[in-house]
């Protein structure tokens, strides 16, 4: 695929307001991929372009932390370790998947995300009593979420904030905190296995990588002056309105999903 200045500024300019996004609630590939998707890019080589500039953020991001002593990642050494490898077998096993398949997931994917986003709790400052041992959210939860990170991955570093409140029972800013060291691991195993599959494109990796830490980096000091009650809601809204594009653009996907709707509706139970 060619790619043209006009592009890479366009791609830029999604990667900077993922960034932005991304630091405040999380789920800034919500915007990227579909992007990618639309711009006409392989699906394996949107994915591994996604994740070379999400994984350029959160390593950013982590390393801010770890110098402001707000995160200890030789306590976490073993999770992110962890992570790194769930989210490298999810890169492996999306590439046994037929494009085809995974195109056409993408939308619902999407849409159940931001379904998350929309119904989810809201994140506050509260210590609360954990709901697993340690050992058991270390062996669960973070392979699960590292796995689909390697598979799809906007929002993941979201998940892995909640599970740290839901489940350990830890005050926001230690979740935010801790769930940047695991989502940067996480990202960094499933793009070594798209860098070693060939499919990342440079240019254009490049340069939304450089859009995305910028971005964080306003997206960081907004949020310590407005906070997310703003920018959560047009998450939702930009990402069903991104999957709603990628369903009309494939006009037979979304005459099927149609149909199917109709005759729903259209069955004796529906009208029971």
């Amino acid at each position: 695929m060619e790619i043209d200045i006009a592009l890479l500024l366009a791609l830029g300019g999604v990667a900077l307001l993922a960034g932005f996004f991304d630091a405040i609630v999380g789920g800034g590939g919500l915007l990227t991929l579909p992007a990618l998707f639309i711009a006409g890019l392989d699906p394996l080589a949107a994915m591994a372009t996604n994740k070379f500039q999400a994984s350029s953020a959160s390593v950013s991001a982590t390393v801010a932390f770890i110098r402001k002593d707000m995160l200890d990642w030789r306590k976490d050494a073993p999770l992110a370790g962890i992570s790194f490898a769930a989210g490298a077998a999810g890169a492996l096993s999306i590439s046994q998947v037929p494009r085809e398949w995974l195109q056409a997931s993408v939308p619902f994917l999407l849409i159940a995300v931001a379904a998350y986003f929309a119904l989810g709790p809201k994140p506050d400052d509260r210590q609360r009593k954990a709901r697993i041992s340690r050992t058991c959210f270390m062996l669960a939860m973070v392979p699960l979420i590292g796995f689909y990170d390697g598979v799809f991955g906007p929002g993941t570093g979201s998940f892995f904030m909640i599970a740290y409140m839901m489940l350990l029972g830890q005050p926001l800013l230690r979740a935010v905190c801790n769930s940047k060291l695991l989502n940067a691991s996480c990202n960094v195993g499933a793009l070594v296995v798209f860098m070693l599959g060939g499919n990342l494109m440079w240019p254009l990796a490049m340069c939304m990588a450089v859009a995305a830490i910028i971005g964080a980096q306003l997206g960081a000091r907004c949020a310590l002056r407005f906070g997310t009650q703003l920018v959560k809601p047009l998450v939702i809204v930009v990402c069903c309105a991104m999957a709603l594009k990628l369903l009309w653009a494939d006009g037979s996907l979304l005459r099927e999903w149609l149909l199917m709707l109709w005759q729903i509706t259209r069955s004796p139970a529906a009208h029971c």
